[in-house]
């Protein structure tokens, strides 16, 4: 067994070693807390047939036990300066891959095509960088990708939103997008001190697991998230007067807007933090015939 990279003296040794410096920028706090990393790893149920896809693996402290736990690792790094550091790091280990890539502009459906062929079982599982978290993850489960879900890190106040249930202050449009996709809920919280350098906030490790139907069979499903959206846009006001500022020439069309809130049974003067899954679906749909471009 190789000596852990997630150690505070190891982590200080390679960093020194390559004369890096953090990124404020890049959102770069690294886990020196091997335990941690263990457990992230647990909550994902890897066999030695998953392959793993990692975002942002830094100088390989997750990688590496994903390695360990995994029969393929493919992580994306944006940052030039870590491509030695990680050719280095995680030397001992035959099966993974570094894409120098961002994320957001990869075809992570043919990058998974290339490097995990045969492998049907894949889960995302990372450290993601704080300031795209959302971008990421919205991005992932959009491109529609043959995985099982996501074991992920991110600010637990993110967290809290993902994972948040109607009627909650936390429950919102982000809330939809992603419960639509995914059973979310957080796997653990995880505090300042296992991070070089200590971020600023709090953070969690969310679990995401693709369902096998969306939870609301809807007409377009990018239109619901239209609706999900305008329905928070000032989350005071009621679900029928943020339809009329939120929606397309919602103003002008007030009656319709009224008309479709009675067919999907919601009363205008609700707000949508107490709507659920299945009532925007059903509200999608009523609305669908007028407001869909």
């Amino acid at each position: 067994m190789h000596k852990d990279i997630a150690t505070p003296i190891r982590t200080q040794e390679i960093l020194k070693k390559y004369g890096f410096s953090f990124k404020k920028s890049l959102g770069q706090n690294f886990l020196i807390d091997p335990n941690i990393l263990r457990n992230i790893v647990s909550h994902a149920n890897l066999t030695e047939n998953s392959g793993a896809i990692e975002v942002g693996p830094g100088i390989g402290a997750l990688t590496e036990h994903l390695a360990r736990s995994a029969k393929k690792v493919v992580s994306f790094e944006i940052d030039q300066r870590l491509l030695p550091v990680l050719e280095d790091t995680l030397s001992p280990y035959n099966n993974v891959s570094i894409i120098h890539s961002d994320i957001l502009k990869a075809d992570v459906e043919k990058v998974i095509a290339d490097e995990m062929p045969g492998i049907d079982d894949i889960m995302v599982v990372a450290n993601l960088p704080y300031y795209v978290t959302t971008p990421i993850l919205l991005k992932l489960l959009n491109d529609r990708l043959p995985i099982r879900g996501f074991v992920v890190m991110m600010q637990k106040e993110v967290a809290d939103r993902i994972t948040a249930k109607p009627g909650t202050k936390e429950y919102g449009s982000l809330s939809i997008a992603i419960q639509y996709y995914v059973k979310a809920d957080i796997a653990m919280t995880v505090p300042k001190t296992v991070f070089m350098p200590q971020p600023n906030v709090d953070s969690a490790v969310i679990r995401l697991i693709k369902h096998e139907e969306p939870p609301v069979k809807v007409i377009d499903e990018d239109f619901l998230f239209v609706v999900t959206r305008a329905s928070f846009v000032q989350r005071r006001k009621t679900i029928y007067n943020n339809l009329q500022s939120g929606l397309p020439n919602g103003k002008a069309q007030k009656d319709q807007i009224l008309q479709a809130l009675e067919l999907a049974n919601i009363e205008p003067t609700r707000r949508g933090e107490t709507l659920s899954i299945q009532e925007f679906g059903k509200l999608a749909d009523a609305l669908h015939p007028v407001f869909a471009k």
